[in-house]
């Protein structure tokens, strides 16, 4: 069990006072209007007497990065834009529900934001006092999930007197391009660049202008690739979450072996409704005449719905670049991860002239590195955030 050495005084107080409140909401016990009001009348008890205008004059400049959207808490600290540590807790309970369960993720936040965010902070190598400001995921993402991030931001910052950023989850994922680390052998694109932004929840194409700039050119009209990828991995018994298993099987199969129907939909815009629809109409006439299809054709069939599901995504993205003229393209999210849409980014860059910016492996998923980059570029700008602010679970860009 990771100590609480880091927390001591009030704002591991804060801290506790703010996981009881969230224990009560989802006991039903308090409503959310009652645990704000836990959080703020306490936080006003802890907060310390450093002033807002000392922290923001300080250099080198520190940002804690909360990040619990979804099933993956993490932190991480950045000094001046450089990332010192980035510390994730994933949840494996879901894996046997294939999918997951909101009240579950909920639960294991309020365990794990503690330990997280004092372990980040160590391995930073600074004490709390120094931050100059908490950035957080606000949204969108699962509310139960947001409230625990949310919150404990929220206590957190104000015991140590400093101020808050809220961070859009989408635009974190576009910015984590821009994350530097000490040895400084990162590229980032220059403005303005395209992203492609696909995961689980979303699967878009935004023109980037600037960090505060972002336009949504194309997205989905239904279901995200990330969804289409696990659900189809679902129906075929592979196990949950999807994307790994299809991106490992793919990689021994013939991505020709099986053609899927793919979408006709004009403009930018994407559709995967009709492509799960089938495979699964599909996969139940080739179970129907050999009831181990799928274990003897597997590998084929993960290649076939990896290209199908990438030439889907790609298309429209040459598109975009014809469109715009704008040839830096960036790809970010969860199924950016995916072997089949990095080895497509580069191919494209070869045959169409593209400059590609492809993040790390551990930049893909939920972190909160990402959410990090976006608060320095924020606290930069003195674009902080009220103590009333709510979570959203719903929104695109501002």
């Amino acid at each position: 069990m990771i100590g609480l050495s880091c927390f001591k005084g009030s704002a591991v107080l804060a801290v506790i006072f703010i996981c009881k409140g969230l224990e009560c909401l989802a006991e039903n016990q308090i409503k959310n209007n009652d645990l704000f009001c836990f959080v703020l009348t306490y936080s006003y008890l802890c907060s310390r007497k450093t002033s807002k205008m000392e922290k923001m004059e300080q250099s080198p400049i520190y940002i804690l990065g909360i990040e619990s959207s979804c099933d993956d808490t993490s932190a991480a600290v950045l000094r001046d834009g450089i990332l010192l540590s980035n510390v994730t807790a994933s949840q494996a309970v879901h894996e046997s529900y294939g999918g997951v369960v909101p009240e579950l993720a909920s639960r294991a936040h309020q365990q794990n934001v503690v330990p997280v965010v004092h372990e980040a902070i160590k391995r930073a190598g600074i004490q709390k006092e120094q931050l100059s400001a908490v950035a957080f995921t606000r949204g969108p993402g699962l509310m139960g999930s947001l409230l625990v991030g949310v919150n404990f931001a929220k206590g957190f910052a104000r015991s140590l007197g400093i101020p808050l950023i809220d961070v859009n989850h989408l635009q974190g994922h576009v910015m984590a391009h821009f994350i530097k680390t000490p040895d400084g052998n990162e590229v980032a694109p220059p403005f303005p660049f395209l992203c492609l932004l696909v995961s689980g929840g979303n699967s878009q194409i935004v023109k980037v202008s600037a960090y505060n700039d972002m336009e949504v050119l194309g997205q989905t009209i239904d279901d995200a690739a990330g969804e289409a990828i696990d659900k189809c991995s679902k129906v075929m018994g592979l196990g949950y979450p999807g994307g790994p298993i299809i991106d490992r099987l793919a990689r021994q199969g013939n991505p020709k072996a099986y053609q899927f129907s793919e979408p006709h939909i004009p403009g930018l815009d994407y559709s995967f409704s009709g492509l799960k629809t089938s495979f699964l109409y599909s996969l139940q006439k080739w179970v129907k005449d050999d009831p181990d299809f799928v274990e003897h054709h597997k590998e084929d069939l993960a290649a076939s719905l990896e290209w199908t599901i990438v030439d889907i995504l790609m298309k429209k993205l040459r598109l975009a670049v014809k469109q715009t003229g704008i040839k830096h393209v960036a790809v970010a999210g969860g199924v950016s991860a995916n072997n089949g849409l990095r080895n497509a980014f580069h191919d494209h860059a070869k045959r169409f002239g593209w400059t590609v910016y492809i993040p790390k492996f551990s930049y893909t998923t939920d972190n909160a590195a990402m959410i990090g980059i976006v608060g320095y570029y924020k606290f930069l700008d003195k674009e902080f955030c009220p103590i009333d602010a709510p979570a959203f679970s719903k929104v695109t860009f501002k």
